[in-house]
This record gives C-alpha cells, sequence and structure tokens, in this order.
C-alpha cells in the first residue's frame, strides 16, 4: 500500500475474498530492440576456442587478411558455451538430467551432452533447448522477453484472473491485464539479421499463449515476406491495394495454426521512424520505444532494455507498486500522485567475473543507495529504465525519451527533466527489485562510462537543462546539481589536479624550494599524500552493505573486492575525465556501442590501444614525462623528493589495467596479440592521399585499420570537430604556457633545444624521402634511430659542453630540453592547423565548396601530421605500449602458471580457475561440481555406467532422420572436436 494508506485485505489483497480484479492497474511492458542477439546461435555457442576466434574479425568472414576491425568471438581457449555452463554448472548438470528425462537425449551426463552439442550430435529439439537455456543466462532479448512475462505468469496464477479469462477462451491470460512489447526495429529489414528474425519467430512460437506482440518498422527496405504480410492484412480489413503505405508502425503476434506471424494492426505513417540525416538522425533507441508506445494499451507503461529480466516472485508485488500511482483510498482521482515510479535493479552481471562485480558495485550504489537517498529528499528523477511511468501522461508528452540527435544521447534522462519541470514527483520504492545486466568486458566497461560521460555534457547543453536552471532557485540548484552532473564533473577536476599536483613540484624545485622548506612553512605539501578521499567514499557503501546483508558479507565483499576496485575505477575515473573533456572541446555527445559481450572475450592488442591510446595512454605517457622530469631535477640539485606512490600508481593504471583485467594469458594468445599489433603499427592502410575520405569514415567509427589511420583520423577530427573559437584558445593557452616555461627554465636548459632542431630539421629531409619513396617503413623507423643521434650531434652545437663533464651529468639538460622541444613543435603545429582551420571557414562563408574546402585542409592536416613527428611519436608511444603489454601479460602467465590459474579464478569463477593451465574447460572431464560428485559418490553413476572412457572420446551412433554431420561422424570419418583440436576416431567409447 503507498504510504499513509489502509491496507484492507478482503479488498486490497490480491487473494482477498472480495477482491476486484478492476484494482489490478493495467500494465504495457515496451522492450525496444535494434539487431541485439535474441537467442545465441549454435555456432556463437560452438565458437571461443580456436586461437583465431581470439583475433580480430573480418567483416568478410577471412581469418588473419583484409579488414580486422571487428571483435573476437570468444577467448581462444574455451568454446563461448563452456564459459557459459563455468557459471552455471549445476543448472546444466540439470538440464542434460530434464533433457534425459524428456527422452532427448540417451544419457544424463552433462559432459556427454556438451560433448555431443559441440559435436552436432544433438537433435535439432535438443539443440534448441541447449539454446534457450543460454539465451537464459547471457544478456539476450530473448531473456529480457521471457523475464518481463513473468509478471504475466505471477497474474495467471491468481483465482480471480483464472476464473475471469474462463469465461473469454478466446483471450489470452492475461492479456486484459498485461502486454509484452517487443519492438524490434530491423526485423524483416534487409539492414537486420535473418538469424535474428528466425529467433523472434521461435520465441513468439514458444511464448504463443502469452500475452506477447511483436511491432516492427515498415519501410522500403523492408524484405517480401513482411511486405506480404502487411499487404494481405490491409487488402483484407481497409480494402488497401498491394504497397498502400511507403512507411508504417504494424504490430504482430503468433498464430498457432498457421506457425507464423499474424498482423493485428497496421498503423501508417507519412515519414520514417528516424527523421534526419547522417549524424543528425534522431535517435535510434527513443524512436523505436514511441514506435511500441503507439501500441499500448496499458494504464501504466514500462521500458525495459534488452539486457534484463524478471523473477517470478517479483511479479507478484507488481499490482501493488503500481498502486502507488493512484492509491485505493484516494478520493481525488483526477490525477496520480507520481509520474515515474522507480524500483530496485539486481546486476545478474556481478556472476560474470571480477569486472562484471566492479560494475555491479557501481551500478548497486547509484541505482539503489543513491536513488532512494533522492528519493527521500524529494529530488530524485528518472535516470534510465526499467522506470514505471504513467501511459496516460507519457503519451501526450512526446514519449518516453527524448530522441534529438546528439543533445539528447542519454535519451532516458530528459523525461526525469520533464516531469522536473512541470513539478511532478518521480519516487522511488525498495520492495520491487528487477534484474539488469551490465557491460563485463573490460573495454564494453569502459565504452560505458564514456557514453554517459560525454552524454552529461551533452545534457549541460541542453535547453531543459537551461529551462530548469533559471527556475529552479539557488537551494534546489545545489540538490540539482548533484543529482545531475557533479559526479562526472568531479572526477574532470580530480583528474587535472594530478597534473598540477607534479607541476606544482617543479615549479617548486625550480623556485629552489625544497621539502625542508616546505615542512618550515607548515605546508601539508611536505609530506606523500597516501589516503586519497576515495578511500573514505568506501564507508558509505560499507554501512549499506551492513544493513542490508549483514557485517560478514559486506566486509567480505568490500574489502575483498578493494584491490581490484582500486585498479578498475582509477581507470575508469581517467576515462570519465577524458569523455568529458572530449566534449567540452567539440561540443559532440558521441555514441559508444558496447555490445555486452561475455566476460570470457579476449581483448586485443589492437581494441586496446585503439579505445584508449588518447584517453588512457597519452596522458600517462605526459603524466610520466612530468614526474621524470621532477625526479631529474630533484637529484641534480640533490634535494629531497617525495616518491609521489599515487601518481605513480595511476600512469600506471592508466597502462597496464586493460592487460591485468584480460582472461587466460597463455603463450599463444601473447604470440598472437604481438604479431597482431605489429601488424597494426606497421600497416599501410590508408597512407595514400586518396584514400583519407575512407580514413575519415573509419576514424568516426572506430574502425581504423592501422596505427596511421587511427592518429591521422584523430587530428582531422580535432580541427574539424572543434569550433575555431575554441582552438584559438587552446594556441592562445598554449602560447601562454611557452612564456611561462621561457621565464622558469634556466637559459643552460633552453640551449640544448639547438640540438633537437638540428635533429628535427634532419627528419624534415628524411620524410621528404619517404613520401618520394612510395612510403616506405625502413625510412619511417631511420628517423627514431636519429632522434638517438642528439646527443653525438650536440657536440656540433654546443661543443663539449653538451657532453660535459659527462653524458649522465646533462642527462637533465637533455631531457627536459626535448619535452620542451616537443611542446614547442605540438604549438607550431596546432598554430599551422588552427589558421589552415581559419582558412576553410572563409573558404566556405565566401562561398566556395565546403566539400572541396574540407578535402584540401585534410591534404594539408596529412602533411602536418608527418612534419611534425605527430604520427612518429605515436609510433614510440605504440611500441613502449607493446613491450608494456608483453611484460605484464608474460608476468600473470607465469603467476597462472605457478599459483594455479589464480589469475583465472580471479577474473572469471572457480571452474574456470580449477581448469588445468593449458586444458580446455569441459574438453575431457566434466564440469567440476559433477567430478566432485563422481569422487564423493554422490553423482547418478560411475564414469564407466555413464561410458565416459580414459580420453573421454565416443561413437555415437544416430537414428536414419538425425543431423548429417552425426551420421558423418557414425559413418567412421574422424571427427574434430570444435574445442579441443582432438581427433574422435570413429573406433571410440560409446553412447549407450
Amino acid at each position: 500500500p503507498a504510504r499513509g494508506s489502509k491496507f484492507l485485505t478482503d479488498t486490497d489483497a490480491l487473494t482477498g475474498k472480495s477482491f476486484d480484479l478492476g484494482s489490478v492497474p493495467t500494465l504495457t511492458m515496451i522492450i525496444p530492440a535494434y539487431n541485439e542477439t535474441v537467442i545465441p546461435s549454435s555456432a556463437f555457442l560452438r565458437d571461443g576456442a580456436l586461437r583465431e576466434d581470439a583475433m580480430n574479425q573480418n567483416p568478410d568472414g577471412q581469418v588473419g587478411v583484409g579488414d580486422p576491425t571487428l571483435p573476437p568471438v570468444g577467448d581462444g581457449v574455451n568454446s563461448n558455451l563452456a564459459f557459459i555452463v563455468s557459471q552455471f554448472p549445476d543448472e546444466w548438470i540439470f538440464l542434460a538430467e530434464m533433457l534425459h528425462e524428456k527422452g532427448l537425449t540417451d544419457d544424463p551426463s552433462s559432459h556427454r551432452l556438451y560433448k555431443e552439442f559441440m559435436l552436432h550430435a544433438l537433435t535439432s529439439e535438443a539443440e534448441d533447448e541447449v539454446r534457450i537455456w543460454a539465451m537464459l543466462r547471457t544478456q539476450s532479448v530473448g531473456r529480457t522477453v521471457v523475464g518481463a512475462l513473468q509478471y504475466g505468469n505471477a497474474l495467471a496464477a491468481l483465482p480471480a484472473i483464472r476464473q475471469y479469462y474462463a469465461q473469454r477462451p478466446e483471450k489470452r491470460i492475461p492479456e486484459d491485464h498485461m502486454e509484452v512489447i517487443l519492438c524490434h526495429q530491423t526485423y524483416g529489414n534487409t539492414d537486420g539479421d535473418p538469424e535474428n528474425d528466425k529467433a523472434v519467430r521461435m520465441l513468439l512460437s514458444r511464448n504463443a499463449n502469452s500475452s506477447v506482440f511483436l511491432v516492427f518498422d515498415l519501410t522500403p527496405t523492408s524484405g517480401v515476406q513482411v511486405k506480404n504480410l502487411v499487404d494481405e492484412f490491409l487488402t483484407k480489413n481497409g480494402g488497401y491495394g498491394v504497397g498502400a503505405f511507403k512507411y508504417a508502425s504494424v504490430k504482430c503476434r503468433w498464430n498457432p495454426t498457421h506457425q507464423d506471424v499474424e498482423v493485428v494492426a497496421v498503423l501508417p505513417r507519412k515519414f520514417p521512424l528516424r527523421l534526419g540525416s547522417g549524424d543528425c538522425k534522431t535517435q535510434g533507441k527513443a524512436c523505436n520505444q514511441l514506435n511500441g508506445l503507439r501500441f499500448a494499451t496499458g494504464h501504466y507503461c514500462q521500458a525495459l532494455d534488452c539486457n534484463m529480466g524478471v523473477f517470478i516472485g517479483e511479479g507478484f508485488k507488481v499490482p501493488y507498486v503500481l498502486r502507488t500511482f493512484m492509491p485505493m483510498d484516494r478520493k481525488n482521482r483526477t490525477a496520480p500522485k507520481c509520474r515515474y515510479l522507480g524500483f530496485r535493479e539486481y546486476i545478474f552481471t556481478g556472476r560474470e567475473g571480477t569486472v562484471g562485480k566492479c560494475h555491479a558495485s557501481a551500478e548497486w550504489t547509484f541505482g539503489t543507495i543513491y536513488q532512494r537517498f533522492l528519493s527521500g529528499m524529494g529530488t530524485r528523477m528518472h535516470y534510465g529504465h526499467p522506470d514505471f511511468v504513467d501511459g496516460f501522461w507519457v503519451r501526450n508528452r512526446g514519449g518516453m525519451s527524448k530522441s534529438s540527435p546528439v543533445v539528447n544521447l542519454s535519451e532516458d534522462i530528459f523525461a526525469g527533466y520533464n516531469v522536473r519541470m512541470r513539478e511532478e514527483n518521480s519516487p522511488h520504492v525498495d520492495c520491487l527489485e528487477f534484474e539488469k545486466g551490465r557491460e563485463s568486458t573490460f573495454n564494453s566497461a569502459s565504452n560505458f562510462f564514456s557514453k554517459i560521460s560525454g552524454g552529461s555534457i551533452a545534457v549541460i547543453r541542453s535547453r531543459d537543462n537551461h529551462l530548469l536552471c533559471e527556475r529552479i532557485g539557488l537551494a534546489h540548484g545545489w540538490s540539482f546539481y548533484f543529482t545531475s552532473v557533479a559526479f562526472y564533473l568531479s572526477n574532470l577536476f580530480i583528474d587535472m589536479s594530478i597534473y598540477l599536483y607534479v607541476l606544482l613540484f617543479i615549479a617548486f624545485t625550480l623556485a629552489d624550494i625544497d621539502l625542508a622548506k616546505l615542512h618550515e612553512l607548515g605546508s601539508t605539501f611536505q609530506t606523500e599524500w597516501i589516503m586519497s578521499m576515495g578511500m573514505f567514499s568506501l564507508f558509505p557503501q560499507l554501512l549499506e552493505m551492513v544493513l542490508e546483508f549483514g557485517a560478514l558479507k559486506a566486509f567480505r565483499e568490500v574489502f575483498g573486492m578493494l584491490p581490484a576496485a582500486t585498479f578498475f575505477f582509477i581507470f575508469q575515473n581517467k576515462n570519465i575525465a577524458s569523455a568529458l573533456r572530449n566534449g567540452i572541446a567539440t561540443g559532440i555527445a558521441k555514441y559508444f556501442f558496447t555490445g555486452r559481450p561475455m566476460a570470457n572475450q579476449h581483448q586485443t592488442w589492437r581494441d586496446i590501444y585503439v579505445t584508449y591510446w588518447k584517453t588512457h595512454f597519452k596522458p600517462a605517457f605526459a603524466l610520466m614525462t612530468a614526474y621524470i622530469i621532477y625526479q631529474v631535477l630533484v637529484h641534480q640539485t640533490f634535494q629531497g623528493a617525495l616518491p609521489m606512490v599515487l601518481i605513480i600508481f595511476s600512469f600506471s593504471s592508466w597502462l597496464l589495467t586493460p592487460i591485468i583485467f584480460s582472461p587466460f594469458p597463455r603463450w599463444p594468445l601473447i604470440e598472437q596479440d604481438i604479431k597482431e599489433f605489429s601488424a597494426f603499427l606497421n600497416g599501410t592502410a590508408g597512407k595514400d592521399e586518396d584514400e583519407l575520405g575512407e580514413v575519415v569514415k573509419r576514424g568516426a567509427s572506430g574502425k581504423v585499420r592501422t596505427l596511421w589511420e587511427c592518429g591521422l583520423a584523430n587530428e582531422i577530427s580535432t580541427f574539424l570537430d572543434t569550433t575555431i573559437w575554441f582552438s584559438t584558445m587552446i594556441v592562445v593557452l598554449r602560447i601562454a604556457g611557452v612564456c611561462y616555461m621561457l621565464l622558469v627554465i634556466p637559459a643552460e636548459i633552453l640551449d640544448f633545444l639547438w640540438i633537437f632542431i638540428l635533429v628535427w630539421t634532419i627528419n624534415l629531409a628524411i620524410i621528404r624521402l619517404y613520401l618520394i619513396a612510395g612510403q616506405n617503413n625502413l625510412l619511417l623507423h631511420a628517423q627514431t634511430v636519429v632522434w638517438l643521434l642528439a646527443i653525438p650531434m650536440g657536440k656540433l652545437v654546443l661543443g663539449s659542453r653538451a657532453v660535459s663533464p659527462t653524458v649522465a651529468t646533462r642527462l637533465p639538460e637533455l631531457v627536459i630540453s626535448f619535452v620542451v622541444f616537443a611542446y614547442f613543435l605540438g604549438l607550431a603545429k596546432d598554430v599551422v592547423l588552427t589558421l589552415n582551420r581559419a582558412l576553410l571557414d572563409l573558404r566556405v562563408l565566401s562561398g566556395g565548396s565546403r566539400t572541396i574546402a574540407e578535402r584540401h585542409h585534410n591534404q594539408f592536416v596529412r602533411k602536418c601530421f608527418l612534419y611534425f613527428q605527430v604520427h612518429q611519436f605515436d609510433m614510440a608511444e605504440a611500441y613502449f605500449i607493446m613491450i608494456a603489454n608483453t611484460l605484464a601479460s608474460l608476468l600473470l602467465m607465469v603467476i597462472d602458471r605457478l599459483f594455479f590459474n589464480v589469475h583465472t579464478w580471479w577474473l572469471l569463477n572457480r571452474e574456470m580457475g580449477r581448469t588445468a593451465f593449458d586444458g580446455q574447460y569441459l574438453a575431457k572431464s566434466p564440469p567440476q561440481m559433477e567430478s566432485d560428485q563422481l569422487r564423493d559418490g554422490t553423482s547418478l553413476g560411475t564414469n564407466s555406467e555413464l561410458g565416459l572412457g580414459e580420453e573421454d572420446s565416443f561413437q555415437y551412433n544416430p537414428p536414419n532422420n538425425s543431423h548429417p554431420a552425426a551420421r558423418t561422424m557414425a559413418a567412421g570419418a574422424p571427427r574434430r572436436f570444435y574445442t579441443t583440436g582432438i581427433e574422435a576416431p570413429a573406433a571410440a567409447a560409446r553412447v549407450p
């Protein structure tokens, strides 16, 4: 009951004697989907164990050649199904027993079920059961649909509901009280995936008696089958001709008689679902929600992301929770008490390893602790799905999300703004909890944090934010700041303070202020800062967990996860700061596709570099360089130096954390990554001038093929996306930095600049030769060697002073002057390209073609990219990253080898950790849980009774109508295990 309402058992309880079905609010649950996985395919479940599965994949299906820009399809050690089983070994054992009892398999052994699936030896019905089992344990559309239907199943269990529908046999239980609408944007479209279309039909057929509907978008690119369905419906019901409408929203359901979907409603449209073109198209998710909302019949609506689920027990609570909108005893029923209603979320991906636990912890803190606190303060807003919303209200305000391009990247947040501007309420209740998945691989988690951080910049620029800040008042303004973008801006300020801290000590050293003088002044800078505020932020979460789960579990979870969370969140806080900085510079909030892969997916070094080279690696090199300068200055002046442990830990974390969170450090995978990353560094794709258009396109989509494309695309986008005024401001600030350097750095250090100017002029000649000679990589690498000749060339410029008394003594001058030279070179490049960008704008304003002007601008950027040593510095940093990755991976490999897979156990799960270092899970033995049962004598039988031989290979004797692959194996042809590479000869052990 709502707060303050009196609960009457006879009328208010769902099982009360005088319970009226009219007191159950009707609910429409909308699930927008684009092209996400509906049901995992058999091929996907079998993939993952081959070395090439851990490589970047090609869109054309070729391995190792062509265009390797797609992510890997597995970990290169275990099949994807094996990893899912490792998370749920007990449920896999139960599935094997259940399928055996149903007569779908000949043996109750879970290990045999896995092997027969991998060898295509199962019947199609049994294989579908395995796919459904996997679907319910991954982040899939099917899991979300089945979860949403649990509310219908809960209602169907009520006596009053059963009695109501017994009198109406033509209706599906309980379609008058709830419905699930799957809005599949690409269903039946040539842009979609045919396998997903089959999976949608399979999902609908298995839930044909449930209240689930399919809504799709009819467009000119829709397939023939879909168009025929719509034309048939329109001809029969409206008298329209074939192809009467170009665009339409179509609602369907499953017809058990025809075993296919049937159209139940068509809503014609004049315009496509997404308006605009190019980067200015409206947001797809918000438009897809609106597509389903047009057919919603419920008093209340709910949008579910395609990574959610529901416990059936929670379904029984939903009618009570919905009464919060309009309590039973409320006399004035003209308007509900609130417009949005939030509730708790259980992050089920917390079981998928350490990354999943870290992300689940952050989501629980925000989605539960933070939300109920803000609700108690009366300042909570709608932050995302799966909040309930007043259906009438949302239909009259344009939908559940705003869809303007760029500005509304975080589309669902603006519904909360809408509520707040109309002085309505969005409370939170703690008695209901739905499942939700989060990113469980390191790269996808980073992309998620980048997306929401960039979205916060778009929020600040939005009209909604402007109007709200104007009218909310000063006192509420502080609350509003902390409920919107405060977290992200705080991370940016903390990130800036890290650099300022080191630069401040460099300034102290140049001003001859050592630690002793700081001590005399009583400054806190005299001592090392070890305990940061981040450590104290543990305690609110710890206390909340003590209240919810008890002290023992709270201390175990919080302090047990402390090492992993430290690395993870130091890295992600930098991610947030970098995304904010980029959003401020460009004014553009970029969408990052996460894909939500499973936690065991291999993170290739190429993907790691492309994802983090600008956000983490370059800042790490800058911070490391500043730290080195501080140390060499202090050692030259013989002053005491702070070790700056937190600074070292910060730039080390930015460089190495992606490798620490990469699964399965095995030499074959390390060797493969070294080869692939080397090919990425030295590749020639995109180097020709006529490929500039392709380079820009690939840079925008994040599918660059080489280091050259990666850096050049960034240079082009930086000076095209950033306004001329912001670029000018950056140049002015950098000039101010030059003036400061000239004032504080001693002249004897600045004299060494002439050495590097001489080296640079030599490199200019080599660059020219490089371009003339067809861009030979040998000439490109020769420039690195020339930089190493700076010390002997110093004698030509400064005489003996350059190396006197020793080179080691002059090393501080050489290091500092090289850093200053690199800064000057970067400033010169920025000045030249900013002027060139200004020329581009003038050409366009004077009536010139923007396309031609941008092409000329890009050609000029390409030349500066080489002549100002941008690519050469990128190359040097990338090789440093490769060496660091190799050393870190080898160390983790040795740790795993010597300490019984401790890294794999820590990163993934216990089952994977107990597998042999050079083995594959389920390759030669059943799940560890079943093995324990066998040893304890509690299993279904012994190895021989289960037909498990020493090598655990077997001969399958299929019926005549079985799969062709199974008949081939039975005929005696050697069959290679898809995951192990072990031959299964025809004379192997048998299946009873």
